[in-house]
C-alpha cells in the first residue's frame, strides 16, 4: 500500500515531456488526468456556446471567448477547460509569454463528457479548484440531459444559482445584455 506521502505529485513541468498526441493532459492538486479528444457532439455544443459569447462579445467589445486555452493556476493545478470568457482588462493581467493563463478568467464552461469519472471531475473537483482560484461564474452543460447549471460567486465560493432547461434563455449578471436560447446549444 502506497502512503500518501509517497504518491507522485505531478507539475507543469513535468508536461513538457508528455507526447503531443490528442489526449489533453490536466493536473489537478498534483494528481494528473488524462482524457482524450471529446465526442464531436461536444465539440459542437462549445462551439455553439463560443458563438454566442463571441457575437455578443464583438458586440459589446468587453472581452472575448476562448476555445480549449491553458490555465496554470499553480505548478499542480493546470487545466484545460472547453470554453473560458475573459475581460480585456483580466486578460492583460492575466496571459504569460506562452499565450496561457495564470489566474482565473471571469467565466469558464465544461462540457460534461460521457464517463461518469469525467462528469465527478467537472461538477466536483473543478468546481472547486476554480472557486478557490477565483473564476466569477461556471457554466456547466450537459448535453446528454439538455441542460446548463449556472454557478455564481457568493460570499467568496462557487454556488450554484439555478439550472436551466431548453425553454429557458440563459442571461448572465457578468455578461451584461447576454442572452441565448438554451434550445440553440442543443441543435
Amino acid at each position: 500500500m502506497t502512503k500518501a506521502s509517497e504518491q507522485v505529485r505531478w507539475t507543469i513541468t513535468d508536461l513538457e515531456g508528455f507526447p503531443d498526441n490528442s489526449n489533453r493532459y490536466e493536473i489537478i492538486d498534483g494528481e494528473l488526468f488524462v482524457t482524450r479528444a471529446p465526442h464531436l457532439d461536444h465539440q459542437d455544443v462549445i462551439g455553439v456556446t463560443y458563438a454566442a459569447l463571441l457575437h455578443w462579445s464583438l458586440e459589446t467589445k468587453l472581452g472575448k471567448p476562448y476555445i480549449t486555452p491553458g490555465i496554470i493556476f499553480s505548478p499542480s493545478d493546470a487545466v484545460i477547460p472547453d470554453l473560458i470568457w475573459v475581460s480585456n482588462e483580466r486578460r492583460s493581467q492575466l496571459i504569460d509569454n506562452s499565450g496561457h493563463l495564470t489566474g482565473a478568467p471571469e467565466l469558464i464552461v465544461e462540457v460534461l463528457s460521457n464517463t461518469e469519472a469525467d462528469k465527478k471531475r467537472d461538477r466536483e473537483t473543478k468546481l472547486k479548484l476554480y472557486s478557490v482560484q477565483g473564476v466569477s461564474e461556471y457554466w456547466i452543460i450537459d448535453r446528454e440531459q439538455q441542460l446548463i447549471e449556472v454557478y455564481q460567486r457568493e460570499n467568496g465560493i462557487l454556488k450554484k444559482a439555478i439550472t436551466l432547461f431548453k425553454t429557458d434563455i440563459l442571461t448572465s449578471p457578468l455578461l451584461q445584455g447576454f442572452s441565448c436560447e438554451v434550445a440553440s446549444i442543443f441543435e
